[in-house]
């Protein structure tokens, strides 16, 4: 006859722990890819607007930054009080700290165009922020569907895709820059805001290639 083995209160706590995945972190993930829409469509509104306009919108991002600093810490504590993952613990953090830098990069080059006083921004400029726009929405909706893991191959290489074209954009400026359309103070500010820009368009393709790794390991 089999010896019956009581649960204790230990026993049932333990295993509540081991058993269910943290979840939540989908959403927060989610959560964090906002914030890089918010900055990018922060980024848009600054190039229309006068010096007065870009010191408010630059206000803004810095609030934004710091909303998505609190969302990478979010993430960190909740996976070190976390026994099971949804996928590799290395993973996780990849993922929210190159989600960070891409704010980190944008709200740098806002900061940068209030600081330095730039007056126009050249056209190159308007595009390196209209691919930031599109890869943040291709993020929000890419993070989105993580829990899934459905539909992503074509988001990596979209996101791809713009970087490659933002590093066209940004070498062509750089060639202008130096071209001698420009007093060399003017280099100087541009070329630092162009970087920032270019900076977050990089993060961005970081954080396809986390999730093209992560879809590759749980497939």
């Amino acid at each position: 006859m089999g010896v019956l083995v009581r649960s204790t209160p230990v026993h049932r706590r333990l295993s509540v722990r081991l058993t269910p995945r943290n979840t939540v972190l989908y959403d927060m993930f989610t959560a964090s890819a906002q914030h890089l829409v918010r900055g990018s469509g922060l980024l848009t509104e600054m190039l229309g607007a006068d010096r007065v306009g870009r010191a408010v919108v630059a206000d803004q991002m810095r609030v934004a930054e710091h909303e998505a600093d609190e969302s990478l810490h979010a993430i960190l504590k909740s996976v070190n009080s976390t026994f099971v993952t949804p996928f590799d613990r290395e993973d996780i953090y990849r993922l929210a700290s190159s989600l960070d830098d891409v704010m980190d990069a944008m709200e740098a080059a806002a900061d940068l165009i209030v600081l330095y006083r730039v007056e126009d921004l050249p056209a190159e400029m308007t595009e390196q922020v209209g691919i930031l726009v599109q890869a943040a929405d291709l993020t929000a909706a890419a993070m989105a569907r993580l829990r899934t893991m459905s539909d992503l191959s074509e988001y990596w290489i979209e996101i791809n895709r713009l970087e490659n074209e933002a590093d066209r954009v940004y070498r062509r400026f750089l060639a202008r820059l130096f071209g001698g359309d420009f007093d060399p103070l003017a280099v100087l500010k541009l070329k630092d805001v162009a970087e920032q820009l270019e900076d977050a368009a990089d993060a961005f393709e970081h954080v396809a290639n986390t999730v093209e790794s992560i879809a590759v390991k749980e497939s």
